[in-house]
């Protein structure tokens, strides 16, 4: 049991830091959108990715180096900035929080989670390397109860912000509070997509 709460409490403290996920699983919150299936995503994701780590983690040691982490950021800045460009586009558009009548394709969400899960690097160095690494020297058993109480934490977090945004939406369905709401969105990944560009160029 030791290990399921020490998994859990590793993961939360690791995932509660803000990121581009995170504030993309927000935003779907807020507008109501396929809100259950960019949770189940994400959460999915981590699960997987923590599992990998856990397992494989010396075969991921040895081939995941710079190169390959720098490939991945380059496409991380690449998404952010076509992500940025298109909340910039779209800012003085008028968000109907209605879910009935949002027009939204499944796959442009379904890629777009993807995207904000498998281009971000940190995702990979938070559940492959430092779970991974952090559990190496438990027993099979125990890394097994440590993966799944590190799951617990990422599933229970997705879908917390997720559904916490969707129903507080109904307090932002004012276009002045979305504006800012979208303003405050564009900032933080500019913000990030200059970290990622630093992390490139260092």
């Amino acid at each position: 049991m030791q290990y399921l709460f020490l998994g859990f409490l590793t993961s939360l403290s690791l995932i509660l830091a803000i990121g581009a996920q995170n504030i993309f699983v927000i935003e779907q919150g807020l507008k109501k959108q396929y809100v259950f299936l960019v949770c189940l995503i994400c959460s999915i994701s981590d699960c997987l990715l923590i599992f990998v780590g856990i397992f494989l983690f010396h075969y991921f040691n040895q081939f995941f180096n710079s190169r390959v982490e720098l490939v991945f950021n380059i496409f991380l800045l690449f998404f952010l900035i076509h992500f940025i460009y298109s909340k910039i586009k779209s800012r003085n558009v008028r968000i109907d929080f209605n879910q009935n009548n949002i027009k939204v394709s499944f796959i442009n969400i379904f890629l777009k989670t993807l995207g904000f899960t498998y281009l971000n690097p940190h995702v990979y160095s938070d559940t492959v390397f430092f779970l991974g690494n952090f559990s190496k020297g438990f027993l099979l058993s125990e890394k097994i109860i440590f993966g799944i109480g590190a799951s617990i934490a990422s599933f229970l977090f997705f879908f917390f912000i997720g559904y916490a945004s969707k129903f507080l939406s109904k307090y932002a369905q004012n276009d002045y509070i979305w504006k800012y709401i979208n303003i405050t969105i564009i900032i933080f990944m500019s913000f990030l997509s200059l970290y990622v560009l630093k992390e490139i160029l260092t």
